[in-house]
């Protein structure tokens, strides 16, 4: 997730501090809201909400 990324550098420069929530996806139709925390140790955590939309196996 581009997320994580983003969580570090903005957490790393002081311009958000954790946790917040973000957006994602919203131009597609399919709205989220990924929640971003910091552990104690510095360790960018993203979570929230899944929905399956497929399953399946790949024979290698």
């Amino acid at each position: 997730s581009l997320n994580a990324s983003l969580a570090q550098w903005l957490l790393g420069t002081g311009r958000a501090t954790a946790p917040y929530v973000t957006s994602q996806g919203t131009r597609l139709g399919r709205a989220g809201r990924p929640r971003i925390e910091q552990g104690v140790d510095g360790t960018v955590w993203v979570g929230g909400a899944t929905m399956t939309l497929s399953t399946g196996e790949i024979d290698l």
